[in-house]
């Protein structure tokens, strides 16, 4: 698993305060129409919040897999992460205020690489770690664009 990335980051500026960002990016509904994996997530219990778990479906081509996910990290209007139970990884939105919005920084995290399963249908479902690290990246960036496109309307 050494060919894991520990940690793939992209990031968008925002002409929105920090406090509009937030009430996107912790709408984890909504993260179905940036992401182009995630087909639906579903909250399990009242507003997002620490300790919030969600189950999320995702989607590549014909394939579909779900994950499991609770929020482990929640500072109002900063920093929203949540860990991926099968995987092993944490996805993140930081907030970061700037002179004409906010800097919007998204990051998977692997500290620790990924569980074997997940490493294992990686290299032999997905194409193996390499191309789809990249395709995560390109997927980043694609959310941060369709977010900002929404912040700002």
């Amino acid at each position: 698993m050494s060919d894991v990335e520990k940690l793939i980051e992209e990031s968008i500026e925002v002409k929105a305060e920090p406090a509009k960002v937030w009430s996107l990016v912790t709408d984890l509904p909504r993260m179905a129409s940036w992401s182009p994996q995630v087909a639906k997530t579903i909250v399990r219990g009242g507003p997002v919040r620490l300790g919030t778990r969600a189950i999320n479906i995702n989607r590549r081509g014909p394939l579909v897999w779900p994950t499991r996910s609770k929020v482990v990290r929640f500072e109002e209007n900063k920093e929203f992460a949540f860990r991926i139970k099968d995987n092993a990884t944490i996805w993140s939105f930081n907030l970061e205020p700037t002179e004409t919005g906010t800097r919007i920084v998204q990051r998977r995290e692997a500290p620790d690489g990924v569980s074997a399963i997940s490493d294992v249908l990686t290299r032999r479902v997905l194409g193996g770690q390499a191309g789809f690290q990249a395709e995560l990246r390109r997927g980043m960036q694609q959310t941060l664009a369709r977010i900002k496109a929404d912040v700002e309307e």
